[in-house]
């Protein structure tokens, strides 16, 4: 475990727990503590590209993201203080670039979390200026490597992969600057997906109170734009469970069309071998 005055995390930054943080257990949700690693990667300075970018003399980008992942590590509670956020740069790429997280309460680890981003621009990805490689460089944590982005297999974005769908609409609320569904609403989409297929393998109907096992990690891949309006599906695949937990495969189109994918941990609660087997639930 790290301590909190590990030096590997060049970037720290101090957080407070938000109501909107909170699970329905009254403990900081993963969704939540995604949103702490977002908070945490926004206030990095990147001194010279920022001064680049206000020259205008690197232009016009997007950043996008093509993978993230949050594991909520132990429990967060709202009297807790002491939260801090501590970020660093795991790979440089061309075009990309990894940030490597870690939530602690004290010194205590209660979180961990990775973010490859991208610079987009009209005609597709941008080659890194050297003025942000230098920023990266600086924040880079020791070992940093420039291995490869492993990207989840082919079969993941096919429709006929998953037994289970929930159906799911954009709402307007979800949609942010660059004009395409966020990526915490998204995170969102796939809690939403696992809550409904615990209810059903658990016979919860409309109006009942649906089970409070909420996956504890996500690993998301972004494949497509999620834009707004639209009416979307999430898939759900149980890949393997054992007496404590759930692994959870899921993936969101639009049709027949794959625009992402997600690998997920959640409880197994009472969810019996015969639901979570192939073929239990459709």
């Amino acid at each position: 475990m790290n301590s909190i005055s590990d030096p590997v995390f060049p970037a720290q930054c101090d957080i407070r727990v938000r109501q909107g943080d909170l699970g329905r257990n009254d403990s900081v949700s993963t969704i939540g503590m995604a949103r702490w690693l977002e908070d945490a990667r926004i206030r990095v300075r990147l001194p010279r590209f920022e001064r680049l970018v206000r020259a205008r003399g690197f232009g016009p980008y997007q950043i996008v993201f093509v993978s993230q992942s949050v594991e909520r590590l132990a429990a967060t509670h709202r009297t807790d203080t002491d939260i801090r956020v501590h970020t660093g740069i795991r790979r440089i790429g061309r075009s990309s670039f990894t940030f490597e997280q870690a939530v602690f309460v004290g010194s205590e680890r209660v979180g961990s979390g990775e973010a490859t981003v991208l610079l987009l621009g009209s005609a597709g990805a941008l080659a890194l200026p050297d003025e942000l490689i230098a920023d990266l460089t600086a924040l880079a944590m020791p070992d940093s490597s420039e291995t490869a982005v492993t990207r989840p297999a082919a079969e993941r974005q096919q429709r006929d992969h998953y037994p289970y769908f929930a159906p799911l609409r954009a709402r307007i609320g979800d949609v942010d600057s660059n004009q395409h569904v966020n990526f915490i609403a998204l995170a969102t989409w796939y809690d939403d997906a696992v809550a409904a297929y615990t209810s059903a393998a658990l016979g919860v109907g409309e109006g009942g109170l649906a089970p409070d096992l909420s996956p504890s990690s996500y690993r998301i891949n972004y494949v497509g734009e999620v834009t707004y309006p639209g009416n979307y599906e999430i898939g759900v695949l149980v890949r393997s469970f054992d007496a404590e937990a759930v692994h959870y495969e899921l993936g969101i189109f639009l049709g027949g069309t794959c625009l992402g994918v997600a690998d997920a941990i959640g409880a197994r609660g009472e969810l019996s071998a015969e639901s979570l087997a192939p073929g239990g639930l459709h």
